[in-house]
């Protein structure tokens, strides 16, 4: 490999190349024995080396060794544990985006760079997107659990606030509704996934369905259970309403590459727009039935 003279400048970005490549380098290879599917193991282990092959090409420039960075190593390391491997590794490629411009400024005075960028671009890409996961094949599932949850159970709670005006006598019979109703869903899913003609894990359908529901119920009814102002439930209702809407469309765009802002406001303008009906519903029950409790 031919040597040439670089000024200050460019050995401080290709240090910063260094030290990426080499922090990933150390998260992949710390995933990949952590992770029991032997395929996806296998598919960490070249991503790894990849990343490692790229440290060795920047290090023929520098001229010297540069450490990790053990915070990014840390924090992408357990992201990926704890929310699935696929989302913490497309996560943590997303942030690296903006590299891509700096590859694309190293290859003016590195022509050989351009290899990396196609590594980049396409390869690790490529590499990524062979990780399978079976709880991202249950998204569906997820989806039909979390977003009927979120529909019925902020009209329902919004509906019975106005009609029962009592906390407690809320947080109880929204509970009951919200469990009666994930049983209900799940054994839908179940129904519906068995009877299709492409089969289906109908079981693993039904309990994703059922214990995304139940998630959202208990995150819902919460604040019925805390405090004792009913709008102030209500309020703190709709607000755990929209980030869990907010956090499982972002999980969901990273993980499967999807677009954020459609799913979001798609989510958020149903659940909101049925808990203001009810609530109007809730309103009118109470005013021309005359609840008083």
């Amino acid at each position: 490999m031919q040597k040439r003279n670089l000024n200050s400048d460019q050995i401080k970005l290709i240090k910063q190349f260094q030290k990426n490549e080499i922090t990933e380098y150390y998260i992949y290879s710390r995933l990949s024995g952590k992770i029991k599917s032997k395929k996806n193991t296998e598919t960490l282990q070249r991503i790894g080396d990849d990343e490692m092959r790229h440290y060795l090409f920047w290090k023929e420039y520098s001229g010297i060794e540069v450490k990790p960075n053990k915070w990014k190593i840390f924090k992408f390391y357990w992201i990926a544990r704890i929310f699935g491997i696929t989302f913490g590794i497309k996560l943590m490629e997303k942030g690296e985006e903006g590299a891509q411009e700096a590859y694309k400024k190293a290859c003016e005075f590195i022509p050989e760079a351009q290899q990396i960028v196609d590594d980049e671009d396409t390869h690790e890409k490529e590499l990524i997107d062979m990780l399978e996961e079976k709880k991202l094949d249950y998204v569906g599932s997820i989806v039909l659990g979390l977003n009927d949850a979120l529909v019925e159970l902020t009209g329902t709670l919004a509906g019975l606030t106005f009609a029962l005006q009592n906390t407690r006598l809320i947080a109880i019979a929204g509970l009951i509704t919200g469990i009666a109703a994930s049983f209900s869903m799940a054994a839908s899913e179940y129904l519906s996934t068995k009877s299709e003609s492409n089969g289906g894990n109908a079981l693993a359908s039904s309990f994703y369905t059922g214990l995304a529901y139940v998630f959202t119920v208990a995150i819902l009814i919460l604040p019925y259970f805390l405090f004792t102002n009913y709008f102030v439930c209500l309020a703190m209702t709709m607000t755990f309403a929209v980030l869990v809407i907010l956090f499982f469309n972002y999980y969901i765009s990273v993980a499967k590459d999807l677009n954020f802002k459609k799913r979001f406001w798609e989510m958020f303008i149903i659940s909101m727009g049925v808990a203001a009906f009810t609530f109007g519903i809730g309103y009118l029950i109470r005013m021309f039935i005359g609840v008083d409790i």
